[in-house]
């Protein structure tokens, strides 16, 4: 699994709102899922139990994951991975589709065939590293979203070693799934957070959903115990992505676990996290990766010829302290002054 950055999601169970002090009361289900946990809160308890509804959400859950986990053996993309005759699902192909929307746009800095550059650097389900030099360019001929098409739901690859690898995108995709199905059952205040990636609908008792967003100190594993800031947001989804939580040091140089699919290398550069606000999580859960990869400068550029997304970067600068960007839409809804 792409190893995401936790969210501390700061969120009561009952809110009280209007002249005449209504409670709006919220059901609260959570667990494990995809090697991580998950935490929805929704309006309406009473109506939807939480028992029967973590039951459903479960299920939805495990199958996500026999379509799209290379944790799984089982799993569609495991099966296609080892070149088995198999039927792509609507999870699958709903997936790659917009996967392959983000690379396009993201110019490549996000792609799913990056799956043989993540082995070799000892990310992923073997967690081995194994990557040489002399191999690289082997490596890179498995890589680009152009050698890899579906058709009449059949995964068709120019070559039998491209292996894909879901886990930049999968949680925030997952998040979506789970949130259309609340609003399937007329849900329309609640918000879904899987692995850290969030899609929130609607409000809490008249008020934004407000989402804490850790500082990326190395080794911060603990979410929300410090805090960078505190992001509002409504009808809009979350994803963060850093450099922090999942890398290993050799030689005294540092490797986190986002790969650059051009020079085959891990992204080394000053962005130190990145947050983006979208209208569907698994679109901020793609670009979030794709930033990363890019660093500051091409990220601020991307940014700003993209006004519908609203973003937060956190660097360093040339004597390692931090510092934040922060698109002008989201400016508003922000907060930087806290204290943990």
């Amino acid at each position: 699994m792409n190893y995401k950055v936790l969210l501390f999601l700061l969120i009561p169970g009952v809110i009280t709102y209007g002249c005449r002090q209504k409670k709006v009361e919220f059901g609260r289900i959570s667990g494990m899922t995809q090697g991580s946990t998950y935490s929805i809160v929704y309006e309406d308890p009473v109506k939807f139990k939480p028992k029967e509804l973590k039951e459903v959400v479960e299920k939805i859950l495990h199958n996500f994951d026999m379509s799209l986990s290379i944790y799984n053996d089982s799993s569609i993309v495991s099966k296609i991975n080892r070149n088995e005759d198999v039927m792509a699902d609507t999870f699958f192909t709903e997936v790659f589709n917009k996967s392959r929307e983000i690379s396009k746009m993201s110019d490549g800095a996000f792609d799913i065939t990056v799956g043989p550059l993540v082995k070799a650097w000892g990310f992923g389900p073997d967690a081995h590293k194994n990557f040489d030099k002399s191999k690289l360019d082997s490596l890179l001929k498995l890589v680009g979203f152009e050698k890899v098409k579906l058709k009449e739901g059949h995964l068709i690859k120019s070559d039998p070693g491209i292996y894909l690898d879901f886990n930049a995108i999968a949680q925030g995709y997952s998040s979506d799934i789970v949130g259309r199905y609340f609003e399937g059952l007329g849900i329309k205040n609640y918000i879904v957070e899987i692995g850290g990636e969030v899609r929130a609908k609607g409000n809490k008792g008249g008020d934004y959903w407000k989402i804490g967003i850790d500082k990326p100190v190395d080794n911060n594993m603990v979410p929300g115990s410090n805090l960078q800031a505190i992001i509002k947001i409504k009808d809009k989804s979350l994803s963060t992505s850093g450099n922090y939580r999942k890398f290993y040091i050799e030689d005294g140089i540092k490797y986190s676990h986002e790969i650059d699919p051009k020079t085959g290398y891990p992204a080394h550069n000053t962005l130190l996290s990145a947050t983006i606000i979208a209208d569907d999580c698994a679109t901020a859960d793609g670009l979030a990766t794709a930033c990363m990869v890019m660093g500051k400068d091409r990220s601020i550029e991307f940014l700003n010829k993209n006004a519908n997304l609203e973003a937060y970067l956190i660097y360093s600068d040339d004597e390692g302290n931090f510092k934040t960007w922060i698109t002008a839409n989201l400016k508003k809804n922000i907060d930087e002054n806290i204290s943990n």
